[in-house]
């Protein structure tokens, strides 16, 4: 990672105004890349993201025989050939757990032998939840102790019911994609329903796929499938909006309108949260592209916000938002709980320690708990004034930045270059609004 430099955050002169556009989800971007590889045939992806991850899933894709052609920079065309390669060498993710998991799935279904890699940070986070169930299927993987690097020795699988436990869209889709390459029907339940967007695009480009509820929770039924090819126009990123959302909400005198932002139902638990912190916005303008939902949302400086209690079934649907929630919070009148989030400390850092620890430096008043955070909020400038780590996090960084904005004195964030692997856009974007 380049560009690791320092910056400074620190409270704006006056509001934050204007109309940005959001980049690209992610979520979309990597799986347009991994099915589309698998249409046989040619398809064209609008709104590609640039972030280092998406890009990591693309370098990898040409290696397994893909063609990539870029029309502009955020449209390319990709040509899937009729059957994957074996690749002429390891398969770097970089710093991408949604890469390394996803990709297990589809190559421990092939016929040829490949190893997954990662960075200093992937190279230390947990694969045994996508291990576990390839295993269960007859997948041969070696790993460093249920970590990478992963060596795939692709193979012939059988299908499976597997009860998950844990609500994780990336075990989800590794089952599914090495389950569509399997003869037979492979089954996925949990007990709260992950993001979905394996499960619209799939349907999108025509596979055998099936999704539903029962007593027993939310399934999801894959068979052997051709992926017919078409065109996929991608939606912005609710989790890059977030940010956003959050500084319009809590800098006196803002309002920031949020243009194509995707709203699939598993990803909008931050504007159910919104409801319940009495933040003021509206959606406007909403629409289906690709087969997701999608609108743009105003959000205005809500000087009275509410605390509330976050737990259960909404945690899968804003996982990766609660870092920011988490300063949120801190300007809400009150005690906010958030819990039943454990999954937290596996992500690109162990992000209940770590939020809590730079928050606190920033003078949050923040209590860590072994499934998330109990946050005392009382809706006055936090003293600033420090330096704080990102721990190679980049949604960290970005949260670190926006608690700088409501801090009496300038806070120092380290490494802040770590939010280029998912939002290099986001300096400017915040520039643009400031001036």
């Amino acid at each position: 990672m380049s560009n690791l430099t320092n910056i400074i955050s620190k409270k704006p002169n006056k509001g934050l105004k204007g109309v940005i556009t959001i980049p690209p989800d992610k979520s979309i971007s990597h799986r347009s890349l991994i099915f589309g590889a698998l249409s046989r045939g040619k398809i064209k992806i609008t709104n590609f993201s640039q972030g280092a991850d998406c890009h990591a899933t693309l370098k990898i894709i040409k290696q397994l025989g893909c063609e990539v052609n870029f029309l502009n920079e955020r449209t390319l065309e990709l040509i899937a050939p009729k059957k994957l390669s074996a690749p002429a060498n390891a398969l770097d993710c970089g710093n991408s757990g949604t890469s390394m998991r996803l990709l297990s799935g589809l190559l421990a279904a092939q016929d040829f032998k490949c190893t997954l890699i990662g960075d200093e940070s992937l190279s230390k986070r947990p694969m045994k939840r996508v291990i576990e169930p390839l295993n269960l299927m007859g997948a041969k993987i070696k790993s460093n102790n249920y970590k990478a690097p992963l060596e795939i020795d692709g193979t012939s699988l059988t299908p499976i019911e597997y009860f998950s436990p844990i609500a994780s869209a990336q075990v989800k889709s590794c089952i599914l994609l090495a389950g569509m390459n399997t003869h037979g029907a492979t089954t996925v339940w949990e007990n709260s329903l992950s993001r979905n967007h394996s499960e619209k695009m799939l349907k999108y480009l025509e596979a055998q796929i099936q999704t539903g509820h029962s007593d027993k929770g939310f399934y999801t039924n894959i068979q052997k499938s051709e992926l017919t090819p078409k065109d996929i126009e991608i939606a912005g990123d609710i989790s890059s909006a977030a940010f956003f959302m959050v500084m319009a909400a809590t800098v006196p005198n803002s309002e920031i309108i949020i243009k194509n932002v995707g709203l699939n139902n598993t990803r909008t638990g931050i504007i159910d949260v919104f409801d319940k912190m009495n933040v003021d916005y509206k959606i406007l303008d909403k629409k289906i592209i690709s087969n997701e939902e999608v609108g743009d949302i105003k959000v205005s400086y809500t000087p009275d916000i509410k605390a509330c209690e976050i737990s259960g079934d909404i945690i899968p649907r804003l996982i990766d938002e609660l870092p920011i929630i988490a300063v949120l919070a801190a300007r809400a009148k009150g005690k906010t709980v958030i819990k039943d989030a454990q999954d937290l400390r596996n992500k690109e850092s162990d992000r209940i320690s770590a939020l809590a620890q730079g928050l606190k430096k920033i003078g949050v008043n923040i209590e860590e708990k072994p499934d998330g955070f109990i946050i005392f909020g009382d809706n006055k400038e936090f003293e600033g004034n420090c330096e704080v780590e990102t721990y190679f996090d980049h949604r960290l960084a970005m949260s670190f930045f926006c608690a700088g904005l409501l801090s009496k004195n300038p806070v120092n964030i380290k490494d802040f270059g770590w939010v280029n692997t998912s939002f290099p856009e986001f300096l400017d974007l915040f520039n643009k609004i400031s001036q």
